[in-house]
């Protein structure tokens, strides 16, 4: 059965705001996105209302997830501040709604605490290390998967979350194109193959959905897929970040205490460029870098064996000398590595004995040395 907006816009009618306003005359909902039972949307509202509004988010989503033929739905609650916008005069209470201020009347919190306060390990999982990149397109899913399936051979328990909101590509690169149940506790399950317990938002989308999502449903989303996971026990959690240093990561690193980073980069000039700036993002926010992969290193011909610097060569190792982090190692463009993402079959577990598969069991090697103080010995 599809659900429709105007369903939605219906159902959200009959919510009444903290001042007694229906929910959709408040002005704080942004576009929602309803397809194939899935809907998503959020409330915008002040920073100091937002305690106030939390019921309201779940009597929303309670709301819309009773709509027949609703099978996921995702309610961020966010606040944001115009910019340049002169600090407002003291709040006066409205009248009939104690403590709950017109949103222009707030000042945003001076001080506090610092938003790094705000992490918390998630319950189960030993480790959580992020795969980053400061570019896009430079392999950084892929050596991910291959990654996470490196440190499953060397006998830990392992997850993958992709955390790419606007371009998921774990459901391509494991094959799993099917939606995660909920548990007893309303938690997704994650999807398991490979011996990997996976979740993306790719499994609650279509491949074709453009997600056009503002930054504060973003973090939401990253949240939910953190918290609201039924991850069980886990030596680690592999995150695959989407590219740069945007919302995602600041979400991540400010939401759990993140174990370490792991920079993916080609070797050229450009790519280390932004890799530098990504790995100077995770130091800002005291996240330790486990070290930088030089992805599509080199080309080796199939046929005559020559290797081809395509790239350039040798670039992350210089520069994560220079920057004093691990260097983790090379990894050649390679169509066997190629084509085995593509089909959904990645390279450690489809060639384990090949080349290939030995290069990433090294790197996850490196990468369990460094976690040893915080997940079981293998």
């Amino acid at each position: 059965m599809s659900v429709t907006q105007q369903q939605v816009l219906d159902s959200l009618a009959r919510i009444k705001s903290p001042r007694g306003v229906a929910l959709t005359n408040a002005n704080v909902l942004s576009a929602i996105s309803a397809a194939d039972g899935k809907v998503f949307f959020s409330i915008n509202v002040d920073a100091a209302e937002a305690r106030a509004w939390e019921s309201v988010r779940a009597e929303a989503e309670a709301a819309v997830r009773a709509i027949p033929g609703v099978t996921t739905v995702m309610v961020a609650l966010t606040a944001e501040r115009k910019p340049g916008a002169a600090p407002p005069p003291p709040p006066t209470p409205s009248r009939g709604t104690p403590g709950v201020q017109p949103v222009h009347a707030h000042k945003p919190p001076q001080g506090g605490q610092s938003p790094m306060a705000r992490q918390s390990e998630i319950p189960g999982v030993a480790a959580v290390i992020a795969v980053a990149s400061g570019k896009g397109g430079v392999g950084k899913s892929t050596t991910a998967l291959n990654l996470a399936l490196g440190l499953r051979d060397l006998g830990l328990k392992v997850g993958l979350l992709d955390a790419d909101i606007y371009g998921p590509s774990v459901p391509r690169l494991t094959g799993l194109h099917e939606k995660p149940e909920l548990d007893s506790e309303r938690k997704m399950i994650p999807l398991r193959r490979f011996g990997l317990a996976i979740m993306s938002i790719g499994f609650l989308v279509e491949e074709e959905t453009a997600m056009i999502w503002r930054g504060p449903m973003v973090m939401s989303a990253v949240t939910q897929m953190l918290r609201d996971v039924a991850w069980g026990s886990l030596d680690v959690l592999v995150v695959d970040m989407p590219p740069g240093t945007g919302d995602a990561q600041l979400t991540l690193a400010q939401n759990v205490p993140l174990k370490g980073a792991v920079i993916v980069s080609t070797p050229q000039d450009l790519s280390l460029i932004d890799a530098r700036r990504g790995l100077a993002m995770f130091r800002k926010v005291n996240v330790p870098v486990l070290g930088i992969v030089e992805n599509m290193s080199y080309f080796q011909c199939p046929h005559c064996g020559t290797k081809s610097d395509i790239f350039g060569h040798g670039g992350a190792r210089h520069e994560a000398e220079k920057l004093g982090v691990p260097f983790l190692g090379e990894i050649p463009l390679h169509m066997a590595i190629r084509a085995t993402s593509d089909a959904g079959n990645p390279v450690v577990d489809s060639e384990p004995d090949g080349p290939h598969a030995a290069i990433y069991r090294a790197i996850a090697g490196q990468v369990r040395d460094q976690l040893k103080g915080v997940i079981a010995a293998a």
